[in-house]
């Protein structure tokens, strides 16, 4: 969290005891306050996911940063350490739903199929996944 604080992109703004910085005109920001309602499937202060509007697997889950950054480049760039947070939440959602194996995605750019422009991994599983995607 620290490497957050000092971020020049950090806009210092207190919520649920820790620091975040949020867009008000973002739809994933407004799941993260509450304002628009989501199936959570796991919260903590770094971390909120729920389950897709429009899943592509039995289990298709949004893993997003408490922190507004449009892609992952850029999360992964301000940080590492909660990049890798998503990774891990991805593992815990994975176990909870007795996922033998599954899908991370992060699509970066509207070229790529990003259409929320705040970072999000997409998790997938629950039956095949065909390779290559798309």
């Amino acid at each position: 969290m620290q490497e957050l604080l000092q971020s020049p992109q950090f806009q210092r703004c207190s919520r649920y005891g820790n620091y975040v910085a949020l867009d008000p005109n973002c739809l994933f920001c407004k799941i993260i306050t509450g304002d628009i309602p989501a199936t959570i499937v796991f919260r903590n202060e770094n971390v909120v996911a729920f389950n897709d509007i429009d899943p592509q697997a039995p289990t298709h889950v949004l893993i997003i940063p408490t922190l507004h950054v449009e892609n992952a480049a850029e999360l992964a760039k301000i940080s590492p350490t909660l990049t890798a947070e998503l990774f891990s939440a991805a593992a815990q959602i994975a176990q909870t739903n007795a996922l033998t194996g599954y899908r991370t995605v992060f699509n970066t750019g509207q070229e790529a199929g990003q259409s929320v422009f705040h970072a999000h991994m997409h998790l997938l599983g629950g039956r095949g996944l065909a390779w290559p995607p798309g």
